[in-house]
């Protein structure tokens, strides 16, 4: 359960919850394989509870969306309808990670079981979000999120891959990237959570059945109870980010990666955790 409020709270937070669901368990010593297949179903169990968190929040939003994408598909054109556009960037934007996710799942995996590889990717994943907010502030402008070319959707869209990665934040990773190609703080963030919703619904269409496998009984209850204390808890976090990133930047959470990857990087290389 702790590990499900966790992901709640972090997986919106670019923080990597990934990254903190394979290095809390080592810092706080518990028996978990983390490269066991279960383990990464409980993972996305919990994921799933954060999607469904997302779409009540986002509810409106996706119902004038499915409007729009309908529109358009009967229309047989995209029009200016903002919430047409808008619609198929969540398409393009959708369709990389979904690709990059197919090829690269099998050797991902075999990073969960490394805290000093987690570790230094949580400290990569602070430079990332530095390095972007200092790019912005070079920047001049900002373009509205309807506005946004495809070719930049679907860059946004491919930088969630990095998410692959434990220790890499897919939401700072595609809040950087929309800062990047023109969006401003609180645009970027929403376009973020908007991509959330179907890159980890697909990702649990992937994994939740290996849950219902004679091997993995022992973690169906947990894993039901999880998800949904981690949807509670991520309708708070994107509650509070919304609010959060009209006025504000990444560079608190960065330092925080810093310091946190920092201290269990040490950890891991000092044989402490594993």
């Amino acid at each position: 359960m702790l590990l499900a409020v966790l992901q709640g709270v972090s997986e919106l937070f670019p923080v990597s919850s990934l990254g903190h669901t394979v290095l809390l368990p080592a810092l706080f010593g518990w028996r978990i394989d983390r490269s066991d297949p279960t383990f990464l179903a409980f993972v996305v169990a919990l994921h799933l509870g954060t999607a469904l968190a997302l779409l009540v929040f986002y509810r409106a939003d996706w119902a004038r969306i499915a409007g729009g994408l309908t529109r358009s598909v009967v229309r047989g054109r995209i029009g200016e309808d903002p919430d047409e556009r808008l619609g198929w960037l969540l398409v393009a934007g959708t369709i990389p990670l979904a690709l990059v996710g197919v090829f690269l799942e099998e050797p991902v995996k075999r990073l969960f079981g490394s805290a000093t590889l987690v570790a230094g990717f949580l400290i990569l994943n602070a430079f990332v979000m530095f390095s972007g907010e200092r790019l912005k502030r070079a920047k001049s402008g900002d373009i509205a999120l309807g506005a946004l070319p495809y070719p930049s959707g679907v860059g946004v869209g491919f930088s969630q891959a990095l998410a692959l990665l434990p220790g890499i934040s897919r939401s700072g990773s595609s809040i950087v990237t929309g800062l990047l190609v023109g969006l401003d703080h609180e645009d970027a963030a929403r376009f973020s959570f908007l991509l959330a919703t179907p890159a980890i619904g697909a990702a649990s269409v992937l994994e939740i059945p290996r849950l219902f496998a004679p091997a993995a009984h022992g973690v169906l209850i947990e894993s039901l109870v999880g998800g949904v204390v981690a949807a509670v808890t991520a309708y708070a976090s994107v509650t509070f980010l919304t609010r959060y990133f009209r006025t504000n930047d990444l560079r608190p959470f960065g330092w925080y990666c810093l310091v946190f990857g920092s201290v269990c990087l040490v950890l891991a290389l000092t044989k402490v955790i594993a």
